[in-house]
């Protein structure tokens, strides 16, 4: 594949952004070498800016679970767009989107629309600590909030010690407040809440780990967190910025049976625009600003065509069977993988939950972020770009997700599979 108007492009961009780019993975860093750069997108592919075209199976990072550039979205939002960008006062789109929301995912009560899930994070853990009076958080390794202070914390030598900033600029008093426990462990959790219960504002989980690789909850280990939650008077809230309207209608929550006190939305209700959304019990949401004292504003919340573009894909995922032909694509295109490597003599495995999956190099099956962080990521690396360079484009990491959306059919997971076992033959050979 010819890539000179990427590199040229990536030289220009690293005199004026860190990196070369506006969010870290996009720098390949991980996996190694350039970045290419998007013209355009359409249904399962995405056009480089060389020509060059990929099945994509990152979706901007899992919004596009209809595909890219699905015309009923576009035209929601040309349609919007022709009568202005932004208003700064109330729309009836915003309304309709919280409706939309409360309705599909009926522990949301109440929402408050943001414009991002770190955003959407931020607020919710903010009004756990406000409406408790506590000051202390719980969140999980592996798990990704975005890049506020409170979430970029790591475990400290214990599972009971203070958490410790895995970045500068974080300040240790914050750190402090942030305790981290490896998910997926029962034990853990139950020993946390009996030493400090007391002092916990809230919990938050990525119900589907997203940002370890994909790795599903154990069986009961979201209802154990819910009892530990209700028994200490502590919040749960459920990140389902990526699982929510992707691994089923009503989100992770649904799937699992599990109702949080709090949930935080992104990705599928912006239909490809920066979107977010907090929401949860009545009693919670109208501690929020201007109907309580918690304070939280954005000028561009709820912004008309942000709210047209996700109202539009929401319509789409309302499908009957969408997201059971989703699940479907997921299985077929993760059999086939793991088929081939058998072939190959590759060690790998792989986990799906509805449209996200995760894939390993690894002989045992991974459910958690120790076995992820231990798998072969130099397999993975030349693996990657050998599907690359075979018109497939994986998640540039080892530690991230993948996603399949609606557009993905036959086609396109045969195409896949069979550019995979080549790829498994070079990813073997390093």
């Amino acid at each position: 594949m010819d890539h000179h108007r990427s590199h040229a492009l990536f030289a220009r961009a690293r005199e004026l952004m860190p990196g070369g780019v506006n969010s870290p993975v996009r720098a390949f860093k991980s996996v190694g070498g350039e970045p290419f750069f998007a013209q355009r997108a359409d249904g399962p592919f995405l056009f480089d800016v060389d020509g060059n075209r990929y099945i994509d199976f990152v979706g901007s990072w899992g919004p596009m679970v209809a595909g890219h550039n699905h015309p009923a979205v576009l035209e929601a939002v040309v349609r919007t767009a022709r009568d202005g960008l932004s208003f700064g006062v109330p729309n009836p789109l915003e309304v309709t989107m919280a409706e939309t929301i409360a309705r599909l995912v009926p522990s949301c009560q109440m929402l408050r629309m943001v414009n991002s899930g770190t955003e959407a994070t931020l607020s919710a853990i903010r009004l756990a600590r406000g409406a408790t009076g506590r000051a202390r958080i719980v969140k999980f390794e592996g798990c990704y909030h975005g890049h506020g202070d409170s979430f970029l914390v790591k475990a400290g030598s214990g599972a009971l010690t203070f958490g410790v900033p895995t970045s500068p600029g974080v300040p240790k008093a914050l750190a402090d407040l942030t305790l981290t426990l490896p998910y997926n462990d029962f034990d853990a959790a139950t020993a946390l809440f009996d030493e400090c219960g007391g002092d916990i504002a809230g919990l938050i989980i990525e119900p589907v780990v997203g940002n370890a690789n994909c790795l599903p909850p154990r069986p009961g280990f979201l209802q154990h967190l819910r009892e530990l939650c209700t028994r200490h008077g502590t919040i749960l809230i459920f990140d389902e910025v990526m699982t929510g309207f992707r691994v089923a209608l009503g989100g992770a929550q649904a799937r699992y049976g599990v109702t949080p006190d709090l949930t935080t939305f992104g990705k599928v209700i912006g239909g490809g625009m920066p979107v977010g959304a907090y929401g949860g019990r009545r009693d919670l949401m109208e501690q929020v600003s201007p109907s309580g004292p918690i304070y939280q504003a954005g000028t561009l919340s709820g912004n008309p065509v942000a709210m047209a573009a996700g109202l539009a894909m929401l319509e789409l995922v309302q499908a009957p069977g969408f997201h059971n032909a989703l699940e479907a694509t997921s299985n077929a295109l993760c059999d086939g993988l793991e088929a081939a490597a058998r072939d190959a003599g590759v060690p790998f495995t792989s986990n799906r939950v509805g449209g996200m999956f995760g894939l390993f190099f690894s002989a045992e099956k991974v459910d958690t972020y120790a076995q992820a962080m231990a798998c072969d990521v130099a397999a993975f690396n030349r693996f990657f770009h050998a599907m690359l360079e075979r018109g497939v484009y994986l998640a540039p990491s080892a530690y991230e997700a993948g996603f399949v959306s609606s557009a993905h059919g036959d086609t396109e997971i045969a195409t896949t599979i069979a550019a995979a076992r080549e790829a498994f033959r070079v990813a073997k050979g390093g």
